[in-house]
């Protein structure tokens, strides 16, 4: 069993930055993938980054690539999201996520088994 606890959404305006944290608890493996994935109102769950959680490169949906950044925190079994240059469209509920069963589809939220609760980010123009 494995549980995951996001932190730091907020609200922001356009161009500034947040800093979303997940920490997961219980029989995490090296070999796990961690994703995040975000759900404005009315859509589904969109992908925006993954990784593994022992190494490797982080995984970024072409929306975010080049503002977002995946790593890995200090912490034992937490993965830091810095949202740098926020947009309007990237208001919506932040989740992370643990593949426990990597299988190199680290983009389809279905591959995911755990989640967390979620944590709002709201960027106005």
């Amino acid at each position: 069993q494995v549980k995951l606890v996001e932190s730091g959404g907020g609200s922001v305006q356009a161009g500034e930055s947040l800093t979303l944290s997940c920490t997961a608890s219980g029989n995490m493996e090296s070999n796990y993938f961690i994703g995040w994935f975000r759900r404005a109102p009315g859509t589904g769950r969109d992908f925006v980054a993954a990784t593994r959680l022992s190494d490797g490169p982080a995984y970024y949906d072409d929306s975010v690539r080049g503002r977002f950044i995946m790593s890995r925190g200090n912490a034992k079994n937490t993965v830091i999201l810095q949202m740098n240059n926020l947009e309007p469209g990237d208001t919506a509920k932040y989740y992370c996520a643990v593949d426990d069963q990597p299988r190199g589809r680290y983009a389809e939220y279905d591959e995911y088994y755990y989640w967390g609760r979620g944590t709002q980010v709201t960027v106005s123009a």
